[in-house]
């Protein structure tokens, strides 16, 4: 951003003209490494940096591109779907170049600098069903923090102990936004969502016996929820809960995360 300000200034002192602007412009935009183009303008359109989906990418590609998203002033680079094994091969490049990989295990994210200070206008609530929806609640929790969120975890509080839940009440009623993640069924969307007055975010996960067929039955159910504001996204995919769920957290507060 710091850049575009620049460029942006010095066509208003009259230092550059509008095409030469327009180069500067396109270049500035994006890092081309040659297996990937970094967005480096992401941030500013829309309050986030890019963040780096881990799975099918090699550890060299991995570093690259988070190297390049901090040289150009990114405080904190979020790295998804990462195992193990390739998290230790990330960090050992990266610490050629004097940094080091925070990596959570459970939620399979990778963090490239310092999780910044809260700054959403409330509190974020991630419940799940049960311990087994767990690796999917990490996901978008810790992707809430690395977007500036205060969570609040609230994990195996499903339907088949609904006292479980009922004993939280007061926490889900203190959220702005709420990710509520179950598999088998998926029946926590709609009990919390009859219970909560804010946005509800499904997240249906693979965890169930067979004719949970891998989350399709935990999905279909959520998107057939009786409850009114609960919306729905994809198959474990806890990064995208948490990051949409930043975005609400964020509305009204000057920040568009």
């Amino acid at each position: 951003m710091e850049e575009m300000r620049e460029i942006l200034m010095r066509v208003r002192a009259g230092d550059l003209d509008v095409d030469a602007a327009m180069d500067a412009l396109r270049s500035a935009a994006v890092a081309d490494l040659g297996y990937a183009r970094v967005d480096l303008q992401r941030h500013a359109r829309q309050g986030a940096a890019e963040v780096i989906y881990g799975a099918g990418k090699t550890a060299e590609q991995i570093a690259g591109v988070a190297l390049a998203l901090r040289s150009h002033g990114e405080g904190c680079v979020l790295i998804t779907r990462l195992d193990a094994d390739k998290a230790a091969a990330v960090d050992a490049i990266l610490q050629r170049d004097g940094a080091a990989l925070d990596y959570r295990a459970t939620a399979r994210l990778g963090i490239l600098g310092t999780i910044p200070a809260p700054d959403g206008g409330g509190r974020i609530v991630i419940a799940t069903g049960g311990t087994s929806d767990i690796p999917v609640a990490e996901e978008a929790a810790v992707t809430a923090e690395a977007l500036g969120n205060e969570v609040l975890r609230l994990y195996d509080v499903g339907v088949a102990g609904l006292h479980r839940l009922l004993a939280h009440t007061q926490e889900l009623r203190s959220a702005r936004v709420i990710v509520a993640i179950a598999g088998m069924e998926g029946a926590l969307a709609s009990v919390i969502g009859g219970l909560a007055d804010c946005p509800v975010i499904a997240v249906p996960t693979s965890v169930g016996y067979g004719t949970a067929f891998g989350g399709i039955t935990a999905l279909l159910s959520m998107l057939n929820s009786c409850a009114a504001g609960v919306s729905v996204v994809n198959i474990d995919n806890g990064f995208g809960a948490g990051f949409l769920a930043s975005r609400i957290n964020h509305m009204g507060t000057g920040d568009k995360t």
